[in-house]
């Protein structure tokens, strides 16, 4: 696969472009982003589907562009994919031979199905493991459905519904309760699934999601993993359906979204109340980054390998330079955690997040070595994005953040009181990274010290001077009723 892939996906409303960068095999990350709201489907639906000059005009023009950036990145391949306007429009070889013939592009256009499967095996790979879940993208002119158990897609459905479909055909007219009816009716199809966790793909939910955020203060900037309660979400969702123009921006709804955020909301209240939803996460990923893990993936069924994490590889590609360092960390925290977390009783499931951190703490010294601490924390929270939760993210960061010889501090637990652990768990768990970075101290080629760990005492046993590590050992924040001994 080529180092750098443009992928552009054609929707209804939006044309979206972005680049990716390979770091190893089956790491990358983002390296450009472009957006235009073409609404290649305006007024096509009161016309039979057919594709309207202006919209085209729009759309070419956004290609074109689109084009340029990526012969600016020189990106070595464009995957390009249109989905339910160029599906449903009789008239669409025309915009295909104008694009192929003048832009040298290819757009290939994909069924319900193939874009349905598309945003599931992208939050299949790239949100945290969930079983029993139902991906939903509303876009403009459709509305998919993914079955996700675990990293598989188990199945895929595509219905006529879609924001902009539903504006021009009902909203339009003021015709909400036949809206309603219509909606349901597709809605159907669905009367046999059993789906405990609804995962938001599109504009629609991310919208939402956004603007729950800003009016809950939600500490963390970050939309991808996002998990709202069902209740607060249904609330939203109403006072979007009886707000006028002045209440969607009290709302923080954006402008460019107030013709179409009804119909999307509309959909996703009747969603809700079909199915027993108990959670609900935001996906920042969809068909773009569907299209781009099946060429990624495609020697491996459209799945990472086992206990991969494309995001943790990238970061270690990119900013870790003493590889051998990091995996020292790693497993020296994980036999630590392992001797100590019953006499802490610190819960078992945080043994990966510590490892994580452990690994990843020396981030921050290829950007400023003596803030390295503060550059994890920031680098961590901001580029961890794939394969974790929040909750994950924020204490996988902060346990960076607060390492060698400081513990959280009060202002920075109130701050982030709802992703955090309680208190004790958080120091101990920092108090644990700590350790293993003092212990490391005089960076051996292989961990030369034994570990013996009895009545709240760890016995450190060595043929080697661990001189370096004892200094660094006696500058720790102490932990009450833990002693160290050499």
């Amino acid at each position: 696969m080529a180092k750098r892939v443009a992928v552009i996906d054609i929707g209804s409303n939006s044309v979206r472009m972005v680049i990716y960068e390979k770091t190893s095999r089956f790491a990358f990350y983002l390296l450009h982003e472009a957006k235009s709201k073409v609404r290649l489907s305006e007024n096509a639906y009161q016309n039979g589907g057919n594709l309207q000059i202006d919209p085209m005009q729009r759309t070419f023009d956004a290609l074109s562009g689109f084009m340029s950036i990526a012969d600016s990145f020189q990106a070595r391949k464009t995957l390009c994919v249109a989905t339910s306007a160029l599906r449903d429009a009789p008239n669409k070889k025309e915009f295909l031979d104008k694009v192929k013939k003048e832009l040298k592009l290819n757009i290939k256009v994909i069924n319900g199905e193939k874009e349905a499967y598309y945003g599931g095996i992208a939050c299949a790979n790239l949100l945290p493991e969930q079983q029993n879940a139902l991906s939903i993208d509303i876009g403009g002119g459709s509305t998919e459905f993914s079955l996700i158990d675990k990293n598989c897609v188990t199945n895929t459905i595509s219905l006529e519904l879609g924001t902009v479909r539903l504006k021009e055909l009902f909203f339009d007219k003021n015709k909400i309760k036949e809206a309603t009816s219509y909606i349901d009716s597709k809605l159907s199809v669905l009367d046999t699934l059993d789906a405990s966790t609804l995962i938001g793909i599109g504009g629609t939910f991310r919208a939402i999601s956004s603007a729950i955020m800003l009016n809950n203060n939600y500490p963390l900037n970050k939309l991808h993993a996002y998990e709202c309660s069902v209740s607060d979400f249904k609330n939203f969702i109403s006072e979007i359906l009886d707000a006028d123009e002045s209440k969607l921006k009290k709302l923080n709804i954006k402008n460019d979204r107030f013709d179409i955020i009804k119909p999307g909301a509309l959909i996703l209240s009747r969603v809700l109340k079909k199915l027993s939803i108990k959670n609900l996460i935001t996906s920042g990923v969809g068909v773009r980054e569907g299209v781009y893990l099946s060429d990624l993936l495609r020697t491996s069924r459209d799945k990472f390998p086992h206990n991969y994490n494309t995001s943790v590889r990238y970061i270690l590609d990119s900013y870790i330079f003493d590889k051998n360092f990091s995996n020292q960390l790693n497993q020296l925290s994980k036999k630590l955690f392992d001797l100590t977390f019953s006499y802490f009783k610190i819960d078992e499931k945080y043994k990966t997040d510590l490892a994580v951190a452990a690994k990843l703490y020396p981030a921050g010294s290829s950007i400023h070595f003596y803030s390295k601490s503060k550059h994890s924390y920031y680098l961590l929270q901001s580029v961890l994005e794939y394969g974790f939760t929040h909750k994950q993210i924020q204490l996988i960061s902060t346990l960076t953040r607060f390492s060698k010889n400081k513990l959280p501090p009060e202002n920075h637990l109130e701050k982030y009181k709802d992703l955090l652990p309680q208190a004790n768990t958080l120091e101990n768990l920092s108090y644990l990274v700590s350790l293993s970075v003092a212990l490391l101290s005089h960076r051996p080629k292989n961990i030369d010290f034994d570990l013996k760990f009895e009545n709240g005492i760890l016995n450190i046993k060595s043929q080697s001077n661990l001189y370096l590590s004892k200094e660094a050992v006696k500058k720790l924040s102490e932990i009450k009723d833990f002693k160290i001994l050499f």
